[in-house]
């Protein structure tokens, strides 16, 4: 079973290292390999949502199997190897840190009173039209960005981590990638991204809600409003066109007593979504890092609660004689392929 050490040397690795732009990241030919399945489908005459559906399976299959062959090498050379090669792939699912980086940055700017900078700098972690935000709007911006990807960029890798390791975790960062490739609703990809989208939809389900009820202990461990939290969770989860990304939202607009959603502009056109809290205080930069601390203790606690998880699961199967993790399969084969 991949140990809850590895997985928490992962977590170190990230918040040590991040994403230093002078590493390779496997997200990154991820990426390249959907852009050329793209290319390649849309020439053929299948219909578009068949071919988001092939270009997506490809992605997931070639993400998959990259992963196993390298575990697979790493283990015919020493099994040492194969289990630093486990750690370092987990690393690169997980977003911590770069999260945090981005949106101190956004922090900075906003305590130097340079909006221009600010808007620059928020513009790198969301898709929105940021040309036009005043200081709040910019807040708010970083703060929605934080919370929502809380769970794509930290809760859910580490939830497939423990659930089968690295091929897992990295799988999902296929569907993610996926998702944020071709999940947008225009003309373009509104047949094509639908396979990227609805997968995505269903990877993110368990992490989502796991991850808006941890937050409000967060809250409560970090003298926030944890009361508030749970109530606007509890209520206004669902305020949001995907059915997963207002569950972490709510839960950090009533730790905060902000309120977050409402209109914003993407790619030149007005678009208005339900609000998510209560408008109790404006949104100002220290709630940025306010955010950051909940995502970085909401990560903790994730953790512990998923190392629970699977250490009373892994005894109950153990007993029951089974394979105590997927992962436990995956390196069977390779042992016996070796």
């Amino acid at each position: 079973m991949l140990s809850a050490l590895q997985i928490f040397i992962a977590v170190l690795l990230d918040h040590l290292l991040g994403d230093p732009r002078w590493l390779p990241h496997p997200v990154r030919f991820i990426g390249k390999s959907g852009a050329r399945l793209e290319n390649f489908f849309r020439k053929t005459p299948l219909p578009l949502r068949l071919c988001g559906v092939f270009t997506v399976a490809l992605m997931l299959t070639g993400t998959g199997c990259t992963v196993w062959g390298l575990l697979f090498l790493a283990n015919r050379l020493h099994p040492s190897l194969s289990a630093v090669t486990a750690v370092v792939l987990l690393y690169t699912t997980i977003a911590a840190r770069d999260l945090y980086r981005h949106s101190t940055a956004v922090y900075a700017a906003l305590q130097e009173k340079n909006l221009a900078k600010a808007r620059k700098k928020v513009a790198m972690i969301v898709g929105r039209d940021t040309s036009g935000l005043d200081q709040e709007g910019v807040a708010r911006a970083a703060v929605e960005s934080v919370a929502e990807s809380l769970v794509d960029g930290v809760c859910a890798p580490l939830f497939y981590a423990f659930l089968g390791g690295p091929i897992a975790a990295m799988c999902y960062k296929a569907i993610n990638t996926a998702d944020s490739m071709f999940g947008y609703k225009n003309e373009r990809y509104k047949d094509f991204g639908w396979a990227g989208a609805r997968l995505d939809d269903l990877a993110n389900f368990i992490p989502a809600r796991l991850t808006g009820l941890i937050i409000p202990l967060a809250a409560f461990l970090l003298r926030l409003d944890y009361k508030a939290s749970w109530r606007i969770f509890l209520r206004d989860r669902l305020n949001h066109a995907s059915p997963n990304s207002a569950h972490s939202e709510a839960a950090v607009a009533g730790a905060l007593n902000i309120q977050l959603g409402g209109t914003n502009i993407y790619f030149g056109r007005e678009v208005k979504k339900p609000t998510i809290g209560d408008s109790t205080q404006h949104i100002t930069a220290a709630h940025i890092l306010r955010t950051n601390r909940l995502m970085l203790v909401g990560m903790i606690l994730f953790f512990c609660l998923m190392a629970t998880a699977s250490t009373a699961v892994g005894i109950v199967l153990q007993k029951l004689n089974f394979p105590t993790s997927c992962i436990d399969l995956i390196y069977g084969v390779i042992c016996r392929l070796g």
